[in-house]
């Protein structure tokens, strides 16, 4: 959880000019947006990119920011998401990253989809197992279309709670949770239809 008076301090001290705080800023939220722009991005060099658009475009609008209407973590991520469509529209780009088995970072928020969806049953394969599950789940999101793909990654990738990804989203929160129940029933049925395949 955000330290609210603690973020509100560092914004002031920012806009005043202070170096220090915006180094805070970046240090306490790089790992948060980068994991973000990584699972949309597919490489770590884009990600890096998009990356440092976000901070710069935070930097440049930080005194737009209103505490009263979002949390700063929301903030930030309707920065990111923005600047998201932005980039996958100029490039035509609409797909996910090429390995959500691959943690960007020990954060919580990294944890790839398919390890929270996987058996973590004993197996002499298990390792293989795992990644074949993470390509399966992988290959799966791709085939969700982009509102459910977008509202299921926030919710099970970024752990965010409804009302935030209403916010970021600019949808009713029921929209929200008709997507995320949607999109998650659609990657079930995908996921299945792949292991009969395999089968």
């Amino acid at each position: 959880m955000e330290d609210v008076q603690v973020v509100a301090a560092l914004i002031r001290r920012c806009i005043a000019g202070d170096a220090a705080a915006w180094e805070e800023i970046v240090r306490r939220y790089h790992r948060r947006i980068y994991n973000l722009c990584y699972r949309f991005a597919g490489s770590g060099e884009d990600a890096q990119d998009l990356t440092q658009e976000v901070f710069i475009k935070m930097y440049k609008t930080l005194n737009t920011y209103d505490d009263e209407r979002a949390a700063f973590m929301t903030w930030i991520t309707s920065i990111t998401r923005n600047l998201l469509v932005d980039h996958f529209r100029k490039t035509k780009h609409d797909r996910m990253t090429d390995s959500l088995d691959v943690p960007v970072s020990e954060h919580e928020d990294a944890m790839p989809l398919s390890h929270r969806m996987e058996d973590h049953s004993p197996a002499p394969d298990a390792r293989l197992q795992s990644r074949e599950t993470g390509e399966s789940v992988h290959h799966a999101l791709q085939k969700l279309s982009p509102e459910l793909r977008e509202a299921v990654i926030l919710r099970d990738l970024q752990d965010m709670d409804y009302r935030e990804i209403a916010t970021v989203l600019r949808v009713p929160e029921g929209t929200v949770k008709s997507r995320i129940n949607r999109g998650r029933a659609e990657l079930a049925r995908l996921l299945e239809r792949t292991y009969k395949q395999v089968m």
